[in-house]
C-alpha cells in the first residue's frame, strides 16, 4: 500500500441521485444510509449538494440534509458540497450552518459555490437573475463576516447562533474560484478530472497567492472527481455508464434524468450528438478499474498536485456496487 494513499484523507460526496423507478425521498434516506457506511469505512468527510428541479437528483437543500446525517452518525464530518452562495441570502447562510455547528460542534464544513439555477425558471423561483454569481466574492465574504462579527460591526445586526462560531469553510472552484479562495485564505476544493494541466495551473496560482486568513493558516487543496473500483477493469468500467448516460442526455435535451442500469445504457440506441456527448462523460478523466490499477493512478495525481486530501464524487444506478467500490477503496487507504 502506497504511503502517499495512506496518508491522504478521503472523502465522499454524494448527490443523492434518484434511480429510474424510485424517487426522492428514497434516494435522500440512501444518502443518510451511506453516509452511515462510509463513517464505518473510516472516510473522512461526507458532503451533499444543492440542486433545483433536477429530476435526476433529490438533494435541494443541503444545509437540510447534512443535519439528517450528521444526526446518523456521531464522527465523520459533515457538510455541503455547496450550498450554492448566490441562490440565497448570506445571513440566512451563516444562521444555519450557525445552527448545525451548534448542533454538532466541530464536525461541520461548510463548502460554498457559486452556480445559480440552472435553467431561467428556477432562477425566477429562486428570485435570481443570471447575474446573482457576479458578487460571489462579496457574498462569500459577508457570510465568513457573519461568523467573526464583521458584518455585525457594519450592520447592528447579529447572526444568531452563528456569531463566534467556526464551521470550516470551504470554497468550490469554478471560474476564477482559485483565486478567490487565495485573496480570502480559504481551503480549496477543485476538480481532478477535467483539464488536468489547467488545475495544475491553478493550484500553483491559489498557493502562490495564499493569504493566511482566521479560517486557514495554510493553503489547503481538495481534489474532486470520480473514482470507481471494481474487481475487474470492466466491471469498474460500467459503474460509469450510467451516470455518462445521464450527462449526455442532460447535454442533448437539456433535461438531467433519473440514473438507469449499466444495461439499460449498453442497450440503448444513442443518435450521433447523443454519443458523441456520451463518449465525452466517459473520457473526462474518471479514475476506474481495478485496486491494483486505481492505487497508481491516485497515488500520481496526488503527487502532481501535492493535494491534501481527495473527494470522491461517483455516482451510479448500481447502490450495491457503488457501496463495494467504496469499500475497495477504503481497503487501499488503510
Amino acid at each position: 500500500m502506497s504511503s502517499v494513499l495512506r496518508d491522504t484523507p478521503f472523502s465522499i460526496l454524494d448527490r443523492s441521485r434518484i434511480r429510474e423507478g424510485e424517487d426522492g425521498p428514497r434516494a435522500l434516506r440512501e444518502t443518510v444510509a451511506l453516509a452511515r457506511e462510509a463513517e464505518a469505512l473510516g472516510f473522512h468527510r461526507f458532503w451533499v449538494s444543492e440542486h433545483h428541479s433536477v429530476p435526476g437528483v433529490a438533494g435541494s437543500a443541503p444545509t437540510v440534509l447534512a443535519a439528517a446525517v450528521a444526526a446518523a452518525t456521531s464522527r465523520i464530518r459533515v457538510g455541503t458540497g455547496g450550498v450554492m452562495l448566490p441562490n440565497h441570502q448570506p445571513l440566512v447562510v451563516a444562521e444555519q450552518f450557525g445552527v448545525l455547528e451548534s448542533l454538532f460542534p466541530g464536525r461541520i464544513d461548510m463548502g460554498l459555490g457559486r452556480s445559480v439555477g440552472f435553467t431561467d425558471g428556477v432562477r425566477r423561483a429562486l428570485g435570481r437573475g443570471k447575474d446573482a454569481a457576479e458578487a460571489f466574492g462579496e457574498q462569500v465574504a459577508e457570510v465568513l463576516g457573519w461568523f467573526t462579527g464583521e458584518q455585525t460591526a457594519h450592520r447592528g445586526v447579529h447572526a444568531l447562533p452563528a456569531e463566534g462560531l467556526r464551521p470550516a469553510p470551504f470554497l468550490l472552484a469554478t471560474g476564477s474560484g482559485a483565486d478567490l479562495a487565495a485573496a480570502l485564505g480559504l481551503p480549496l476544493v477543485i476538480a481532478a478530472v477535467r483539464g488536468e494541466d489547467a488545475m495544475l495551473r491553478a493550484v500553483e496560482r491559489y498557493r502562490a497567492a495564499f493569504r493566511p486568513s482566521p479560517w486557514a493558516a495554510a493553503p489547503y487543496v481538495v481534489l474532486s472527481g470520480t473514482v470507481a473500483v471494481a474487481p475487474t477493469a470492466g466491471a469498474a468500467h460500467r459503474l460509469l455508464l450510467p451516470e455518462a448516460w445521464s450527462t449526455a442526455y442532460s447535454r442533448t435535451h437539456g433535461v438531467f434524468p433519473p440514473l438507469v442500469a449499466a444495461e439499460t445504457v449498453e442497450s440503448t440506441a444513442m443518435t450521433d450528438r447523443e454519443r458523441s456527448a456520451f463518449s465525452a462523460a466517459l473520457a473526462a478523466g474518471h479514475l476506474a478499474g481495478t485496486p491494483s490499477e486505481v492505487a497508481p493512478a491516485l497515488e500520481s495525481l496526488l503527487l502532481r498536485s501535492g493535494a491534501a486530501e481527495f473527494l470522491v464524487t461517483t455516482s451510479t444506478y448500481d447502490r450495491r456496487r457503488l457501496l463495494e467500490s467504496y469499500r475497495l477503496l477504503s481497503a487501499l487507504l488503510s
